[in-house]
């Protein structure tokens, strides 16, 4: 079955150095065949032009301060089958696009939703959610980590994040795109809701996963207290008249409450001071207000796409790399994932000591994935607290962990020594 052709949307704004590390790791990704699409300002476009991509990106100008705007210019420029989102501080896994667009072999299947690692780079920010028709999420459990279609039940449906969602780019022009009422905040919960009432299933993916850095911008501060809540109570507003809520007084005094919570919970770990809650939960009012007289605004897009742009001529060498060892081998480790990243082979360094350290993984602006704490600590929550392994056994056991969201879908059995499929694995 021939693939279906994917554009990967990326929205970016006052953060260029966030979107240099994210066009890095999107270069690395197995899918074939992938475009990229930046909307960006005039700062983002520069640091676009100098990624690994230059010169096969579709660059769009976008200056104004509205993440569903943006998003519906990039559907415009999107000349795949599927459009694929991911903001701009997140990075993908290699085999992110692999898991993400696998549902879409099924005609019914409009969109997908992939899991939201958080700062940690282990614990999860996102997983698999609901969302109701006044914009509430609950958790929902899956069981295990396959793909899962989630029927909607009484107007609650699969909640998709807009850092790792992706929708068929016909089903979005029919759509309309993103209604740019919302500025940011419940944009792509506005489309959840549409999804399912036009007759889209939705698949939830738990292998698709990014990492997502939060990082600081206009709305919030670097360790995320928050700087604006303006966006949130003006979208909050809008979404309740759109989707029939009829008690908005109770659904405001919830959000009030909720946020004001936030808040005091900043303010008691020492981020912020009594009269900055009072500050910043005014924001939120106005918003309120705002958004109590915004109009509607759905798109027409043209259903004709544009040429496909491909990041890359031929499909990749489907393979990925471990460097794995002591703390104290750091520099070796580094070397020989800096010399895979070169030769096109994703990599990770697995830097440990013999400690009960927790684990954490993030990337690095040289390319590749970095994974330190002890060979004795834990990985994930629900593991043991000390693990009374080698740490020859112990980068073994974690690259058995690691191969769930890296190996590439139906990739090559590359193996040395290992179980995993397309797994270079390199002791130093």
């Amino acid at each position: 079955m021939t693939a279906l052709s994917a554009s990967v949307v990326i929205v970016s704004r006052a953060r260029s150095d966030d979107l240099a590390m994210c066009l890095t790791a999107v270069s690395q990704l197995y899918y074939h065949p992938y475009e990229v699409v930046v909307v960006a300002d005039a700062a983002g476009l520069a640091a676009a032009r100098a990624s690994p991509l230059a010169g096969r990106l579709k660059l769009v100008p976008c200056e104004r301060a509205n993440i569903s705007h943006a998003r519906n210019l990039g559907i415009e420029a999107a000349g795949g089958d599927v459009v694929a989102f991911l903001d701009d501080d997140a990075v993908p896994e290699p085999a992110w696009l692999d898991h993400l667009l696998a549902p879409f072999r099924d005609a019914e299947v409009g969109a997908t939703g992939g899991f939201v690692r958080g700062r940690n780079g282990i614990s999860l920010q996102w997983g698999a959610r609901r969302v109701r028709s006044d914009g509430r999420c609950a958790p929902l459990t899956l069981a295990g980590d396959e793909p899962v279609t989630v029927a909607p039940e009484s107007g609650i449906v699969a909640k998709t994040e807009g850092t790792n969602m992706a929708v068929r780019r016909a089903v979005l022009v029919a759509l309309g795109g993103f209604d740019t009422a919302f500025a940011f905040y419940l944009d792509e919960t506005d489309l959840n809701l549409r999804l399912a009432r036009s007759g889209h299933a939705t698949t939830l993916v738990p292998r698709a996963q990014v990492q997502h850095g939060m990082a600081p911008s206009a709305r919030r501060r670097a360790d995320r207290m928050p700087a604006d809540l303006h966006d949130i109570g003006a979208s909050s507003a809008v979404f309740w008249r759109k989707h029939g809520v009829t008690d908005t007084a109770m659904a405001r005094a919830a959000l009030i409450a909720e946020q004001r919570g936030r808040l005091v919970r900043h303010m008691i770990a020492g981020r912020c001071e009594p009269r900055d809650v009072s500050r910043v939960l005014a924001t939120l009012l106005a918003g309120l207000d705002d958004g109590q007289g915004r109009p509607f605004g759905l798109a027409a897009m043209l259903s004709v796409p544009p040429p496909l742009a491909p990041a890359r001529d031929a499909p990749p060498v489907r393979q990925w790399a471990v460097h794995g060892g002591p703390i104290w081998r750091h520099r070796r480790l580094k070397d020989a994932a800096i010399n895979s990243v070169m030769r096109g082979v994703p990599a990770t360094v697995l830097r440990l000591s013999p400690t009960a350290l927790y684990h954490r993984m993030s990337y690095t602006s040289e390319g590749y994935w970095l994974q330190t704490g002890g060979w004795l600590g834990r990985s994930v929550r629900n593991a043991a607290a000390l693990q009374a392994l080698s740490c020859r056994t112990r980068v073994g056991e974690e690259c058995d962990r690691l191969a769930s969201v890296r190996a590439p879908i139906d990739g090559p059995g590359m193996s040395n020594g290992s179980r995993t499929a397309g797994l270079l694995y390199n002791e130093c």
